[in-house]
């Protein structure tokens, strides 16, 4: 079965149901929780319901989905979201309502994935972020990811430029190998100091 059910010392890991859209509408509405994401706010329910056709219901349709909802023990219901695309670059994201920022619970929703990954297969994750956004830097570095380089994009469908940084955890292949995808595809790239 694809997204299967995972537990950590906080958190159920789980598919988004179909009750769960007013949860899902809060998270997916929130302005500063979606600031760095690529995509604007839902401003209604029938807009979280496309949302999640598009991003949820189309991954548990293939053979291998990671697209969690984050759902914290007491009460199962959806804070956040944790999802990895089954192709390459295999680019992992995560979202959390910001009540329950800096308290761990993203890298712990995002460790648990990375080892499902892990386990099933996968050969490497991939994410990036703003560079705007250092916090989900910190995630990725946390969960044992390294930066490998930056690149300049266009970001769509708000059309400003965007610096990126990527990062990658490599399972089952060398430990220096880079997924270069977005190094080939932006002119502007290079690898930071910091």
């Amino acid at each position: 079965m694809n997204t299967p059910l995972l537990t950590t010392e906080r958190l159920i890991l789980r598919r988004f149901a179909q009750e769960d859209m007013p949860a899902l509408f809060l998270l997916l509405s929130d302005e500063e929780v979606n600031r760095f994401l690529p995509w604007y706010p839902v401003k209604s329910l029938e807009e979280t319901r496309a949302f999640y056709e598009k991003r949820f219901a189309t991954a548990y349709a293939r053979p291998q989905g990671y697209a969690y909802a984050v759902c914290l023990r007491k009460d199962n219901r959806p804070v956040g979201y944790v999802c990895v695309d089954a192709e390459e670059p295999h680019d992992l994201g995560y979202a959390l309502c910001r009540a329950l920022w800096r308290q761990g619970i993203a890298t712990e929703a995002a460790r648990a994935v990375a080892a499902r990954a892990k386990e099933d297969g996968l050969p490497y994750l991939t994410a990036t972020h703003d560079r705007n956004n250092p916090g989900s830097g910190r995630v990725m570095q946390k969960i044992g990811m390294k930066y490998c380089y930056s690149y300049q994009e266009l970001w769509q469908p708000k059309n400003f430029p965007v610096i990126f940084r990527m990062y990658q955890l490599n399972f089952a292949c060398a430990d220096d190998f880079v997924h270069r995808k977005y190094w080939d595809m932006y002119d502007r790239h290079f690898v930071e100091t910091f």
